[in-house]
């Protein structure tokens, strides 16, 4: 397996879910390329998760999936065992820690990956019914448009209606993941609009939606830090206080507390 080939497994394993979270223990991982592993999880593809509750049982030849369980030791660790209730003389089957160390990706982290490469910044629309996740604005040569991630079958990149296998666009080289840019400003071209001289009107506009909602994160941020600090106070009490602060950007309280959560 190259690490080109560990990535295609990865993707396409999220793809098969259409782009939620699968598991990899990190037993199988051993058995990846030492380099793309660590690309993987430098990029925050590959993301600690919660141990495994299920594992293939090593005390015989049959491997029945059984319940973990866990036994202290000492203060802060822990020894994960099987309770084997299929055979008498075999009782409990101590495993390694590494049985049920796993990690995790979905779509989101793709979307980041891709994101963080070609330094997007994120759309504030997420996703949509078709399994399609927004990632961010992205220019070619000539135009922008918005760049998604197609998580329903195929993992692809999407530009207005083209699209390219996400694998096909990902090179590895110097022990690292790297996108080929120039393959994803060729897509934006390539992908055809209503209106050619309206695109770049549509782009800017995109583009302002995503620095206001950015703003309105920064917001909310700030109340939530307040709520923390000062709680029960009322939503206007602490619209007031972030308008005292650099966060506001001279907006009022007024308007501050129209995009505050409850």
């Amino acid at each position: 397996m190259t690490p080109l080939d560990a990535l295609v497994e990865l993707v396409e394993r999220v793809g098969a879910r259409h782009g939620a979270a699968v598991l990899i223990s990190e037993e199988e991982l051993r058995q990846w390329p030492a380099d793309a592993v660590s690309a993987m999880k430098s990029h925050a593809l590959l993301a600690r998760a919660r141990p495994a509750t299920t594992v293939i049982c090593p005390g015989c030849e049959e491997d029945c999936v059984m319940p973990v369980e866990t036994m202290a030791v000492g203060r802060r660790d822990s020894a994960p065992f099987i309770v084997c209730d299929k055979r008498s003389d075999i009782n409990r089957v101590a495993i390694g820690p590494e049985r049920v160390k796993q990690w995790r990706c979905d779509a989101e982290a793709i979307a980041r990956f891709v994101a963080g490469h070609l330094r997007l910044r994120r759309s504030s629309r997420r996703s949509d019914s078709a399994g399609t996740l927004h990632i961010g604005m992205a220019s070619g040569d000539t135009r922008r448009q918005m760049l998604c991630l197609r998580t329903r079958g195929d993992v692809a990149l999407v530009a207005a209606g083209r699209s390219m296998p996400l694998v096909n666009l990902i090179d590895f080289g110097n022990g690292d993941y790297a996108i080929n840019a120039a393959a994803i400003r060729r897509l934006v071209d390539a992908a055809p609009a209503a209106d050619p001289h309206y695109t770049p009107t549509a782009a800017r506009r995109e583009a302002r939606k995503l620095d206001t909602q950015a703003l309105h994160d920064r917001w909310r941020k700030a109340h939530r830090e307040l709520r923390q600090a000062h709680p029960s106070m009322s939503k206007g009490w602490y619209a007031k206080q972030i308008a005292k602060q650099e966060v506001a950007e001279r907006r009022s309280a007024a308007t501050i507390r129209k995009h505050l959560t409850t």
